[in-house]
Formats: structure tokens, C-alpha cells, sequence
């Protein structure tokens, strides 16, 4: 029976038998017992399915990820120790010394550190490029070795609004699949699979945990790509794997030969598993996701229309507003609201920023967003401090970039915190 979202959030992932316990259980244990060799070896040879040892696969960990899985519309998933290893492992799973990626310029900090410092040292390049690219301008940006194509689809801190249909055809078009972000709609409010993404990863330290209490990340793949037609530029998909006795991935798994591949390989030599605690954590997050989905979105509304009026904010980012460069894309991909997070400037630049975080009150200055409580940080010299100041104009991170993300308190007392910061920043 298909459900909606709301009830997959709550059912999905996990359906205890008769007798079994209704709460996921949390299987505390790195290994799993079995009647004899044989049986281990199977499953050694991936030739069997089932458990040995908790830095490949877990229990508590894979009813998790089907969770995430069936949220996001998926055929596949498998939890990361942080959106960061998600990202890694979804990028490093098809690419390796000598190929090339193409990924929007605004995207988070650590991941844009990651894709131009630490994946160019493993001899992977890339060519950053406008996420308002045409088409052509995409297309224009791919080698012969361009293995992917990374995006956000609502980019931290800047917040553009990706255009999935645009960028899924321009890869698809090049024979290579569409990774995003989608750590800040989540599958709530917006499910990139269905407009052509085909992989997705989330920090699952955001919303999905909710109230930054687990660091967390998951990839989900679509299983739509099609490896073997476009075999060439995907070996290590199409091609025999030593290390399981010449088995080749897209033949033997199918639709779960991506998320196969980066279980067994990657998580095998690399580690980066989440601890099942810490599953157990998130899932009670998604749980109340799309309850303080809405609570989010609703607060910033309010919040980014009081910023819009007040004559000590400069400018105001947030995609809901009707005159945001991005409310009409919005609309179409995100109709029930986008996130929580808001950026603006405010009269005086970058001194009159420093004195309105400092005053706030209930809001406080942390590295992290998007969890109930409402926080706010300045990406220039923290999550974006690495970049030069044209990186910076690249990836849409201005000087005087506040970036707020509103939480599910009482909107009347955050516009009111807000108020008083803003009155201080000018004395």
C-alpha cells in the first residue's frame, strides 16, 4: 500500500512482526553470529545477503536509510557518519585520479573546500559554474572525463534555488547523472528524483536529526541511471571487481548497484558508517519532520517579510518572497514552502553584522543551522573563511551576509530578538 509522506516519516523503513518490538531497536553490536564458515563466506562473496559486521551494514542503520529511502523516492540508501562522508562517498564512488566534476559554485563551504582542495589532491578536477547557467553554459563546462554533476537545491548560505529539470538534462545530455544536496527542503518539501535528479545526499544533521543532537549523513540513489549504456565512462560500475572475484556491480545488483558498490567499497576500505545510536536518534527526528517543516517555513516567512520592511536591513534573501530572483522556481519545485533559513545584509556591512549577532538574545551564534532553535552565523569568516574574496562573490557569500535560521519558537518572540539586535547594530 502506498502512503504519503507525513506517514512515511512516522511507518516507513521499519514494520516489527508479531511480538517484536514497535520501537526500531538500536543493534548495539559491531558483529553478527552464524552456524559456519560457509555461511560467512557467502556473504563475504556477496552472494548472500545479511549481517557480519557493523561497518558495512547494521540493522538499525539500513531501516533508517529505507526510511530516508522511500521519502525521497529512491531504490536505494545507505547512512554516512556526516553529510560530508555522504557527499565524499557519492562523488568518490564513480570518480577517481584523472576524472573531472562539474558542480555549482554555491554550495557549502566544506563541500566546495572538499571538491577544490582535498578531491584535486586525489587527482579529481572540477569547473565550478553559476547555478543561473543556461543550459548551453552548462554543457560548455564538461570534459570528456566529467564524471558528474553536483548542485544544492537550495544552496547554503546563499540560497539560490536550483532549476532540477535544467540541470538533470544537461548531464543526462553528457551521459553522466545529477548529484544534489538536498539537506535544506529535505524530501518534505522537495524531491529532486522526481525532476531528474538521480542521486541524492542530505546532511542528515539538519532538519532530518532536527534538534542538532547527531551528526548524520545518507546518499540515496534513484537506480534510474543507466550504467551500462554509458559503461565507457563507468568502469568501475560496469567492470569486474577484483575484490569480489571478478563480480561486476550494474549486471549483478541493478537498480541497487550504486548504493552496492559504495556499501562494499567505500565503506569497506574507507569506513565513515554511522553508529546505530545514533540512527536511533535521527529516526526520531523524521519522525516530527514534516510537523516543524512547516513550523520552519511558516516562522521565516513571517520573519523574512518583517526584514524586508525594516529600514536597517539592506537586502533580504528568501525564496518566498514574492520579489526573490528565485520565487517562481520556487513554486514549482518547492510549493509547500522551501526552509528556515534566511540571509540579509544590515546598515553598516560587516562591524554593524559583528553587534547585531552579538546583542541577540535568544538567537545564538553557532556553526550550525536548521534545527529548532533559532541560531545565526557569519559564513564569510567562518563555514566560507577558506575562500578568496572572488570565490566568495562566485559562491554568493557576500562580507555582510547574515545567515539566519529560524527555529520553531514563538515567531512574535524571534521577530522581537531580531528587533532589538537590529536597533543595537546602529549605536
Amino acid at each position: 500500500m502506498s502512503y504519503k509522506i507525513n506517514t512515511n516519516c512516522v511507518q516507513a523503513g521499519y514494520s516489527p512482526k508479531n511480538g517484536e518490538p514497535r520501537v526500531l531497536p538500536i543493534y548495539q553490536s559491531t558483529t553478527f553470529k552464524y552456524e559456519s564458515s560457509d555461511e560467512m563466506g557467502q556473504l563475504f562473496d556477496l552472494k548472500k545477503s545479511g549481517y557480519f559486521y557493523s561497518r558495512l551494514q547494521n540493522p538499525t542503520n539500513d531501516c533508517v536509510a529505507a526510511k530516508i529511502c522511500t521519502l525521497e523516492g529512491g531504490a536505494a540508501a545507505m547512512l554516512t557518519s556526516s553529510g560530508q562522508a555522504a557527499n565524499f562517498f557519492a562523488i568518490f564512488n564513480i570518480c577517481g585520479c584523472g576524472d573531472h566534476v562539474v558542480s555549482s559554485s554555491q554550495i557549502y563551504g566544506g563541500t566546495y573546500n572538499l571538491l577544490s582542495v582535498t578531491m584535486k589532491r586525489m587527482g579529481i578536477d572540477v569547473t565550478f559554474i553559476s547555478p543561473d547557467s543556461t543550459e548551453e553554459e552548462i554543457c560548455a563546462a564538461f570534459r570528456p572525463n566529467t564524471k558528474l554533476l553536483f548542485a544544492e537545491t537550495i544552496s547554503n548560505p546563499s540560497l539560490c534555488v536550483l532549476d532540477i529539470e535544467k540541470f538533470a538534462k544537461a548531464a543526462h545530455k553528457n551521459g553522466v547523472p545529477l548529484i544534489v544536496d538536498n539537506t535544506f527542503p529535505t524530501p518534505v518539501n522537495c524531491r529532486p528524483i522526481e525532476h531528474g535528479a538521480d542521486i541524492v545526499t542530505h546532511s542528515t544533521t539538519k532538519y532530518m536529526d532536527g534538534h542538532a543532537s547527531t551528526v548524520g549523513g545518507v546518499i540515496v540513489d534513484s537506480g534510474k541511471f543507466d550504467w551500462i549504456a554509458n559503461s565507457e565512462k563507468f568502469p568501475g560500475m560496469t567492470t569486474p571487481d577484483d575484490s569480489y572475484h571478478g563480480l561486476c556491480y550494474a549486471q549483478t545488483f541493478g537498480e541497487a548497484a550504486y548504493i552496492t558498490k559504495a556499501t562494499v567499497q567505500l565503506m569497506r576500505d574507507l569506513g565513515s558508517i554511522q553508529a546505530p545510536q545514533q540512527a536511533f536518534v535521527l529516526n526520531l527526528g523524521l519522525e516530527s519532520l514534516p510537523l516543524r517543516m512547516k513550523k520552519h517555513c511558516d516562522n521565516a516567512q513571517q520573519v523574512a517579510e518583517f526584514l524586508d520592511a525594516n529600514e536597517l536591513v539592506t537586502w533580504v534573501n528568501y525564496p518566498g518572497l514574492e520579489s526573490n530572483k528565485y520565487y517562481e522556481i520556487a513554486k514549482k519545485y518547492m510549493p509547500n514552502g522551501t526552509c528556515g533559513v534566511i540571509s540579509f545584509g544590515v546598515k553598516g556591512g560587516r562591524e554593524a553584522a559583528t553587534k547585531f549577532m552579538d546583542t541577540l538574545r535568544l538567537a545564538a551564534v553557532v556553526t550550525h543551522v536548521a534545527d529548532t532553535r533559532t541560531c545565526v552565523l557569519h559564513p564569510a569568516s567562518t563555514t566560507h573563511r577558506q575562500m578568496n574574496d572572488e570565490q566568495l562573490k562566485d559562491a554568493g557569500v557576500g562580507a555582510d551576509l547574515i545567515r539566519l535560521s529560524v527555529g520553531i519558537e514563538d515567531v512574535d518572540d524571534i521577530i522581537a530578538d531580531i528587533k532589538q539586535a537590529l536597533e543595537a547594530s546602529q549605536k
